[in-house]
C-alpha cells in the first residue's frame, strides 16, 4: 500500500491536467498512488491520459456532479495513511510530498500540514495580498473571514476526515472553506515555510468566476458549523461575529439592487441562529442556494 494518495479532481483541461500528473510523477518521494477523477469531461480528456493508465488510478464520472463531489470520489478510492489533493490547473515542485512526509516524521503528534505557494494568475507571477498570507498552528478563526489552506499545498492523514467529514456536496462553491472551517476547528494546521506549490488563475472555468455572491456559501458553511455542536465557546462567538458581519455585508448587497426579501432574511439570519437553536434549514435551502444570477459579490 502506497504512503500517499494524491487525488486529482478535472474537469475539461486536458492540457493542464497532463501538466499536474506529470509533476507528481516527478516528485522525489515516489510511494503514492495517484488517483485522477474526471468529472464527466467532453474536451478529450480521457484520450489524452492513455499514456498514462499505467501510472494512475482513472475514474470517470459519467456526468458532472463537481469538485466537491469528484474529490470524495477519490477519498472512497484511495487507500494510503495520507491524502495529498492536487487541483487540475496546480502542480508542484519535486520536493513537495517529500518535504510534507519528512515534516510527518519530524512532528508526529501533527495531522495536517500545508506549503506556500507561488501565485501565478493570467500568466504572470503575483504576490499574495496581506490577508493571503497563511498562518500556521490553531488557525480557525483568521480562516473565518477566508480560506486560508489551499487543497493543492495540504496534506493530511485520512483519521482527519473520517472526523471532520468530506467535502459538502450540496455547495457549488466555497467547499474548500468549509472544510478546512471543520477541520481548523478540532486540529491544528501545520505551515512549511517554503513554496512548493505553483497555483494558477484568472481562468473563466474557475468557480470564482462562474458564480458571484460568493458569500452566500460562507454564510451557509458558518451556520452549518455554528449548528454541529463541535465549537468551543471561544470559536462559537468567534463564529457568530464573523456570521454577523457577512450577513449584514451580503444584506446590503441585495438590498442595493432592490432584492429586499432576500436582504431582509440575511439581515435578520445571525438572530434566528443564535435565539432559536432547531432552526432548521435544510441542505438545499433557496436562500443559500438558488441565486446564480446575482449581482451581488
Amino acid at each position: 500500500m502506497a504512503t500517499v494518495s494524491v487525488i486529482i479532481p478535472t474537469f475539461n483541461r486536458a492540457e493542464k491536467v497532463i501538466r499536474a500528473i506529470s509533476s507528481v510523477l516527478s516528485q522525489d518521494f515516489s510511494d503514492c498512488e495517484i488517483i485522477v477523477v474526471d468529472d464527466g469531461s467532453m474536451d478529450g480528456t480521457k484520450h489524452a491520459l492513455a499514456n498514462f493508465r499505467s501510472k494512475i488510478k482513472y475514474i470517470y464520472h459519467s456526468s458532472n456532479m463537481g469538485v466537491s463531489a469528484a474529490r470524495n470520489t477519490g477519498i472512497e478510492k484511495s487507500t494510503a495513511e495520507f491524502i495529498s489533493f492536487l487541483d487540475s490547473d496546480d502542480y508542484w515542485l519535486p520536493e513537495k510530498l517529500a518535504e510534507q512526509i519528512a515534516f510527518f516524521k519530524r512532528n508526529p503528534k501533527v495531522l495536517v500540514c500545508q506549503t506556500e505557494e507561488i501565485w501565478i494568475r493570467n500568466g504572470r507571477r503575483v504576490n499574495p495580498q496581506k490577508k493571503h498570507l497563511k498562518p500556521s498552528g490553531d488557525i480557525f478563526v483568521p480562516s473565518l473571514k477566508l480560506c486560508l489552506v489551499s487543497p493543492s499545498a495540504v496534506m493530511l492523514k485520512r483519521s482527519v476526515l473520517k472526523q471532520a467529514g468530506l467535502f459538502d456536496e450540496s455547495l457549488p462553491a466555497c467547499e474548500d472553506y468549509d472544510l478546512w472551517l471543520r477541520i481548523s476547528c478540532r486540529y491544528p494546521v501545520c505551515l512549511i515555510k517554503r513554496p512548493l506549490v505553483v497555483r494558477e488563475g484568472g481562468h473563466p472555468d474557475q468557480l470564482s468566476a462562474r458564480y458571484k455572491g460568493m458569500d452566500r456559501f460562507r454564510i451557509k458553511s458558518l451556520v452549518k458549523l455554528i449548528k454541529s455542536g463541535v465549537l468551543n465557546e471561544r470559536q462559537l462567538q468567534s463564529t457568530y461575529k464573523e456570521l454577523s458581519k457577512k450577513c449584514r455585508i451580503y444584506s446590503k448587497g441585495c438590498l442595493k439592487r432592490g432584492k429586499v426579501r432576500e436582504g431582509t432574511f440575511y439581515l435578520i439570519l445571525p438572530e434566528l441562529v443564535e435565539n432559536i437553536p432547531n432552526l432548521n434549514l435544510p441542505p438545499g435551502s433557496k436562500v443559500f442556494m438558488d441565486h446564480e444570477d446575482s449581482e451581488i459579490r
